[in-house]
């Protein structure tokens, strides 16, 4: 025990060794010759001096000279000090002594800065090149910019890793990345009294402790100062360096289209604000760069924070500047700030599977406590502390304050936290050995007074007023929630469904080798046969050939007498010889030669006799093959077999429908389509185990079946099978990345098992693929505008603006096509439905849509409402033309556009149609709560739809009505409506509903069953010729047996029997076990005179189990008529 503690003791206190070796190309004030030392600070602290070096041969100078920095293990203050603050390493020239002076004198060369970072990430040892930078009257200065520039060579090493195997894989490093705050409050002057300006933050160290993280190296600049093209970051705790070496270097401000952000202010409306307020206005500007080491603790603490809050507190405040010459009582005094506000950063991108990194523009608030409690569960604010620790750190450590002396000796300067100590009480400082440490989430258990009113901050309220933003960006070294890769996920599903062969393996052994015997005495009696023809050809046209036993033998002696002459028999041997050698091996496994001559002539004996009764079975097949008559074709093919299927599911004839199914997988059993089919009808017969099995047939077969995998994972679901269905759900977004309907499942399952972090993730990403198919439809839209127009001439495509307004000019305004600019609202019906809509007087303020043509006044206002409505909810400074001396011709903008449905209607869609009840719930329940959603009329048809499934007419009836108030002349809530009413047997309205919809201009997206329906409504009316057209205009689109059996009635009943036989032998030959097709067959006959029909087609119809009493009452009643069609009699 006393061992373990003492090398515990030891671990915490391991040096870092810093050797700096030399040095090359420096320069002197006197040319060439040049006597130096060299010095190394960390956090303000000086590590150590070298001795002088005189300048070498060949302009290097060999320092050799090595510190080291005590490095305490068990601390994690230190190990994240590391991470992010810098060793400067200067360079000193030291001059001869002058007459009259005591001491020497020094002139600062330059500096560089030394990254620690390695130490952090594994490295025990590692070697850096660094430029040195010059600083201010440097020597250095002078040299030309061809000139090889001052580099030294540094190596640091450690004699153990700074971190464990583990706390290296399961800890993590946070970069982040403070950049510019735009449209500051214009009450900040830069040109008037200069402030520093700080950022700060909490971030987890550990388990149980947290850092307060302040970041005060801010400078407000003006709107004339513009930005660098490349923006290099700054380090956000320098220490003693000055000018280029408070940069990082090779380390840049990424530039990311505002479309890819995360944060806020991403709308197309804010475009136009950002753009002024980058420009135009003054900003605060940091670029500076916080690193931070979280051992394993610290992640979890972090990702547990996350998942609870979501949103992070980043304070942004305003302090005076303080002189070092103040004492210390007064700078005490000198900690106050302004101007306190807060941006709340939404880190739960963060926990996004892969995700490792997020930037964007975050709005910043006034700071009130009792808002941040609300938010993000903190009772109190850092501001207090960090004004301390800022105002400390700038009077103590600035260079540019100080000038650049040496940095006051301290044993444990490597120990210093984020500025200087809390307070300057040495007895505060004993307590609290550091102040960027306390206990974590102070508060978070606490509660706020409600009763109490909070105090106004009337300066942080100018941050609201002004739309003050700031630019930060936070990344991982690694994601905190990793993503599974394509191939790790197919290996999962290939666990799950191991992929089938879509054709059967070659068989091999002994039945292989028969098999290819039968093959060769085939191929070989084919030979023969056609050398026979050959040979006799002409007595076989000519003469009738008879069983002459004389003429027989006399054939077969010629035919066998050219086969030996012309070597043909040998040839045919030889053919053989392969598939008899297969036979000896694979079958009698005979691989060596015979000793014993007895047993060689046995084994040959049977060798013989099975080779001869096996030419026979294949001279037996071959001739059965030639005589059989060929298979005829399939009447029907594999969607009219669907087409019947849906038919029988409609008419709730679940056997039928179920029997072409099986039809179809027995015709083509590799067929996907067959096995998904399938599928969603055992959904909707409620057949789970069945459904489960044929997506897994799918996915078998082609494990790139996106619908398969989503519905495979669906069962799974259903069978709360949570890590399976996870599994394919997330295979299918890898099937189809760009399908945001893959993504969309996946939300709405994560959504269901409670996972909102990533269901906010993949519904994200399904609104990201929505988009970019709206943006790709749009184009397509315009290409087709502008080809429309091109044979017209006098397309002029010197200018891509003018292009597309020309067009808009000549192009009458019925010929574009519609970007729809309303809210995302997806489409119910067809796609022919959303061609016309029509406009009614809007209901209780309500808007609808409208099928006239929209006059350009209205498409106008369209795009005004599309585009945010800028002009009503814009900052009066937003607009440029509305400032003095701006030129009011804007460029045309782009056009917004809009997906024609939300990600949720497109599920919606999807899984009314494949049955699955329990998913199209929660993604109407989304829809409901969408912001551009809500109840719709393509919502309300969809909910309709779903309690039709569930068998709630009468709910689906009320909500069809709520749908026709938005439009009354929509097909396809009309033809619901009709099937609600059929259903219910209300046939005076679903019939009076059907012919309404034969009335509209546009057909609705299924006209087949209305067809049907209001046929059979028809035929019960007695009105026949109605009956016969509808029926007709059913089998003119989609024929089938039922349509073809509703002619045949319709027609016998008119007397019209030529007719009725023609549609009953067309509806007969679709389905030759219809029951009622045979018993109309027999009555045609019947009345025709033809008994012998009539009797067959009476059997039938009872073999197959006619049912309709009626139907049996009326042939029997003709069959004792007319005194025959009945076996009995």
């Amino acid at each position: 025990m006393a061992s373990e503690d003492e090398s515990q003791k030891l671990r915490s206190l391991e040096p870092i060794s810093i050797n700096i070796q030399r040095a090359r190309h420096l320069k002197g004030s006197k040319g060439d010759t040049l006597t130096s030392l060299v010095r190394a600070e960390y956090g303000g602290s000086l590590l150590g001096e070298s001795a002088k070096v005189e300048i070498g041969d060949g302009g290097s100078t060999e320092y050799n000279f090595t510190a080291s920095l005590d490095c305490n293990f068990e601390d994690p203050v230190m190990l994240d000090e590391i991470a992010h603050k810098p060793v400067i390493v200067t360079f000193v020239e030291v001059l001869p002594k002058e007459k009259k002076q005591k001491e020497e004198r020094t002139v600062v060369l330059g500096q560089c800065p030394l990254d620690l970072l390695p130490l952090v990430k594994g490295q025990t040892k590692f070697k850096s090149t660094l430029v040195i930078h010059p600083l201010p009257g440097s020597p250095l200065e002078g040299i030309h910019i061809d000139a090889p520039k001052p580099e030294a060579d540094v190596v640091i090493s450690i004699n153990e890793p700074l971190l464990s195997e583990q706390d290296l894989s399961d800890g993590n490093l946070l970069t982040i990345t403070v950049e510019s705050a735009y449209s500051v409050p214009e009450t900040w002057n830069p040109s008037g009294t200069q402030y520093m300006y700080s950022v700060i933050l909490p971030m987890p160290l550990t388990e149980e402790r947290e850092s307060t993280i302040v970041i005060s190296g801010g400078h407000l600049k003006s709107s004339h100062d513009k930005e660098q093209p490349s923006r290099q970051k700054k380090w956000a705790m320098p220490g003693l360096a000055q000018t280029t070496s408070i940069f990082i270097p090779d380390k840049f401000i990424s530039e990311a289209h505002r479309d890819e952000e995360n944060g806020e202010l991403t709308a197309k409306e804010d475009r136009d604000f950002r753009a002024e307020a980058e420009t135009e206005k003054n900003r605060v500007v940091w670029n500076c760069e916080r690193r931070t080491y979280m051992n394993p603790g610290g992640v979890q603490s972090l990702q547990t924070k996350i998942a609870s809050t979501r949103l992070w507190p980043v304070e942004i405040m305003r302090m005076p500047l303080t002189s070092a010459s103040k004492g210390k009582g007064k700078a005490e005094e000198d900690c106050q700030y302004y101007f306190h506000g807060v941006a709340y950063v939404n880190l739960a991108p963060l926990l996004y599977p892969g995700v490792s990194k997020i930037r964007g523009a975050y709005t910043v608030h006034a700071f009130h406590d009792h808002d941040v409690f609300q938010k993000t569960k903190r009772r109190r604010g850092l501001a207090e502390e960090a004004a301390r620790l800022a105002t400390a750190s700038h009077r103590n450590l600035s260079p540019m304050m100080k000038g650049g002396g040496k940095g006051g000796k301290d044993d444990k300067g490597g120990k210093e936290k984020d500025g200087a100590k809390k307070t300057p009480s040495p007895r505060t400082a004993k307590k609290q050995p550091s102040q960027m440490l306390k206990p974590l989430a102070p508060g978070v258990d606490g509660s706020v007074d409600g009763d109490s009113q909070p105090p106004q901050n009337l300066e942080g309220m100018q941050y609201d007023d002004a739309r003050t933003y700031i630019m930060l960006e936070f990344e991982l070294e690694k994601p905190v929630v990793p993503q599974r890769v394509p191939e790790e996920l197919a290996s999962r599903v290939a666990d799950y469904i191991p992929p089938r062969p879509l054709f059967p393996r070659r068989t091999n052994g002994a039945q292989r080798a028969v098999e290819d015997f039968h093959h060769q005495v085939s191929k070989i009696g084919n030979m023969i046969l056609d050398e026979f023809r050959k040979m006799f050809g002409d007595e076989i046209a000519t003469v009738q050939m008879g069983k002459d036993n004389e003429r027989m033998e006399e054939r077969k002696r010629k035919l066998i007498y050219e086969l030996n002459t012309s070597g043909k028999y040998f040839a045919f041997k030889e053919q053989m010889k392969h598939s008899v050698v297969k036979i000896v091996r694979e079958k009698y496994l005979k691989t060596s030669t015979f000793d014993d001559q007895e047993e060689l002539q046995a084994f040959v004996s049977e060798l013989y006799v099975f080779l001869i009764d096996q030419m026979h079975v294949g001279l037996g097949d071959a001739l059965s093959l030639e005589d059989q008559p060929p298979v005829p074709a399939p009447v029907t093919d594999d969607a009219q077999l669907r087409h019947f299927a849906r038919e029988a599911e409609l008419n709730e004839n679940f056997e039928l429908a179920a029997k072409y199914y099986q039809e179809r997988l027995a015709r083509n059993r590799n067929d996907t389509a067959a096995w998904f089919d399938y599928g969603t009808f055992s959904l909707l017969i409620d057949d789970i185990s069945k459904a489960e099995e044929c997506f897994k047939e799918t996915v078998s077969l082609n494990p790139q079946h996106t619908e398969g995998l989503m519905l495979y994972g669906m069962v799974c679901a259903l069978e709360e099978k949570n890590d399976i269905a996870e599994t394919f759900f997330e295979a299918a977004t890898c099937a189809a990345p760009d399908n945001p309907l893959a993504w969309t499942m996946l939300g709405l399952f994560y959504d269901g098992i409670g996972n909102d972090i990533q269901a906010e993730y993949a519904l994200m990403e399904a609104q990201k693929r929505n988009l970019a198919h709206a943006v790709e439809k749009q184009s397509q839209d315009l290409a087709t505008v502008l080809e429309m127009r091109e044979p017209e001439g006098g397309l002029d495509q010197t200018a891509e603006g003018s292009l597309v307004e020309d067009a808009g000019d000549e192009i009458p305004l019925s010929a574009i096509p519609t970007i729809q600019k309303t809210l995302a609202t997806p489409v119910g019906g067809s796609p022919d439905t959303t061609a016309t809509k029509e406009r009614l007087p809007p209901p209780k303020g309500k808007t609808s849509t409208s099928s006239k043509p929209a006059t350009p006044t209205e498409m106008e206002q369209l795009s005004d409402d599309a585009a945010g409505h800028e002009t009503k909810t814009a900052h009066p400074h937003n607009a440029l033309s509305s400032r003095p001396g701006s030129i009011q011709t804007e460029p045309p903008r782009d056009s917004t556009p809009v997906p024609e449905s939300s990600i949720y209607m497109i599920a919606v869609d999807f899984l009314l149609e494949v049955r699955a009840i329990q998913f199209c719930e929660r993604a109407l329940a989304h829809e409901l709560i969408y912001p551009s959603g809500g109840p719709t009329k393509q919502y309300h048809v969809a909910l309709a739809q779903l309690y039709m499934q569930k068998k709630h007419y009468q709910e689906a009836v009320e909500t069809l009505s709520k749908a026709l108030v938005f439009d009354y002349q929509d097909p396809d809530s009309w033809s619901i409506m009709g099937h609600l009413r059929y259903m219910q047997g209300n046939m005076a309205e679903a019939r009076d509903c059907y012919e309404r919809i034969l009335s509209f201009v546009t057909d609705a997206r299924e006209m087949h069953p209305i067809y049907l329906r209001l046929a059979s409504i028809y035929l019960q009316d007695a009105e026949y010729e109605k009956a016969k057209k509808t029926f007709l205009l059913a089998c003119k689109y989609s024929p089938s047996c039922i349509s073809w059996l509703g002619v045949g009635i319709a027609c016998y009943r008119l007397g019209e029997l030529s007719d009725a036989e023609d549609a009953l032998c067309e509806a007969n030959i679709l389905n030759n076990s219809d029951a009622e097709v045979w018993g109309y067959l027999s009555l045609v006959c019947l009345r025709t005179g033809r008994q012998l029909e009539a009797e067959q087609a009476y059997k039938y119809a009872l073999k197959v189990n006619l049912s309709d009493q009626d139907l049996l009452g009326e042939i029997e009643s003709m069959q004792k008529n007319v005194g025959f069609g009945n076996p009995s009699f």
